[in-house]
């Protein structure tokens, strides 16, 4: 009779067919380790099933295998491991086969021959002599995974141990599935960023992201309006890791669309904030700063929310703070423009929260004050010595404490 994977999974157990899960789970969190992260799921579940065989085959009584992988509305057998009948590639599972059926249907399936519905030839044509176990495995059953039994079959052990190697194996698929989805988002925001900065006349720049995460919300820009007049923007999303790395990018990217040297700046926000509120839920938020730099020194300036850059001038320190509300909440939202005119040595500096939110041992944040008190003492050193002093002096006060929130500095200094 086969078994199911719910045939007896409450019932107690006797000492000579209970499996020792302790040494499973073991061997599995070893093979598990030994395998380096491929962008290759089926790759990685031979490598899986390979190592598991080879640690546990015997006291399991499982001697090889075959992948079967969905294509549309198939199963295809796309690899074997361990030592099994030769299992060529392509073989297709008969759709209406019932241990086939089954499997998907319970998850786990036990068949011997002679039972209803086994199919000793096709069984024959993939390598499978005797009794087979098969399980369905990753999200929305995306494998089935078939196991060739060597020798005597011990059932109960046999059922319990195989629902201990699916757990395991649909939690390495979903964390690998999630880890690909983290590498995609480190892609697309690392791709946002800046390679360097730009060479614009008259001005000193330097920008740095750092992600709390392996992605962030945090982004910087710089874009060339024209020969005349550099846009430089700083962004940050609600929250961090890819929803919020997500909704910065459509912002940068959006601005990238809608920024020109003839539009007002305030009205470019105000349009920008209109596509953000149709793409982004309605609980995130983006906060931006937005600012036009031109060669004769004139900066045009926007502040969506943002924390207010500090503006260093003559030993003097201002922020930089009209604008509007955070981008996305509220669609009908009005923003204003201010200028300024920089003169040689004025100095901007934008950052995000995790510069003056970011706390030591004690709950202290580094603060706003610490940071003017910063600048002013490096008032004379170029901008990327500014954008280093910055980022060291925040770790430095956070003593050893990792960062709970993305940080971002960009630094620009008339010339």
């Amino acid at each position: 009779m086969s078994h199911s994977q719910d045939s007896n999974p409450d019932q107690p157990m006797g000492i000579d067919t209970a499996p020792d899960f302790k040494v499973l789970y073991r061997n599995l969190e070893s093979a598990l380790a030994e395998i380096e992260r491929t962008d290759n799921v089926a790759e990685t579940l031979e490598l899986l099933l390979d190592a598991l065989v080879t640690r546990s085959g015997k006291e399991l009584g499982l001697k090889g295998g075959r992948v079967y992988k969905r294509e549309e509305e198939d199963y295809l057998l796309c690899c074997s491991f361990g030592t099994t009948g030769d299992a060529p590639v392509g073989v297709r599972l008969p759709p209406d086969y019932p241990p086939h059926l089954k499997t998907l249907e319970d998850g786990l399936l036990i068949m011997h021959p002679g039972e209803p519905g086994y199919d000793e030839i096709f069984e024959r044509s993939v390598g499978v002599e005797a009794t087979f176990a098969a399980i369905a495995a990753g999200k929305g059953n995306r494998f089935v995974i078939g196991f060739s039994i060597d020798g005597d079959v011990q059932e109960e052990r046999l059922v319990y141990s195989l629902s201990a190697v699916r757990h395991v194996i649909n939690l390495k698929l979903e964390q690998q599935e999630f880890t690909g989805m983290l590498e995609q988002a480190r892609a697309i925001q690392e791709s946002m960023l800046p390679d360097s900065c730009p060479c614009f006349p008259g001005y000193d720049l330097a920008g740095r992201a750092r992600p709390a995460e392996r992605v962030g919300g945090d982004l910087f820009d710089y874009l060339r309006v024209s020969s005349d007049v550099l846009g430089v923007a700083i962004a940050d999303a609600s929250g961090h890791g890819v929803p919020a790395a997500l909704m910065a990018r459509d912002v940068i990217t959006g601005l990238r669309t809608l920024a020109g040297e003839d539009a007002d700046i305030g009205d470019t926000v105000q349009r920008l904030n209109r596509v953000i509120h149709q793409a982004a839920l309605s609980s995130k938020f983006v906060s931006l700063f937005y600012g036009r730099f031109s060669t004769n020194g004139d900066l045009a300036y926007c502040n969506a929310g943002h924390n207010s850059p500090l503006l260093m001038r003559s030993g003097s320190c201002s922020e930089l703070e009209p604008g509007g509300p955070v981008l996305g909440p509220i669609p009908g939202a009005r923003y204003e423009h201010e200028i300024e005119h920089l003169d040689t040595g004025d100095t901007v500096v934008m950052f995000t929260d995790g510069v003056v939110e970011r706390e030591n041992p004690s709950g202290e944040p580094f603060g706003t004050d610490r940071l003017r008190r910063l600048l002013d003492a490096g008032s004379e050193e170029s901008a990327e010595r500014l954008v280093e002093r910055i980022s060291a002096a925040v770790d430095s006060h956070a003593g050893g404490l990792p960062p709970s929130d993305d940080m971002t500095v960009v630094v620009i200094r008339k010339t």
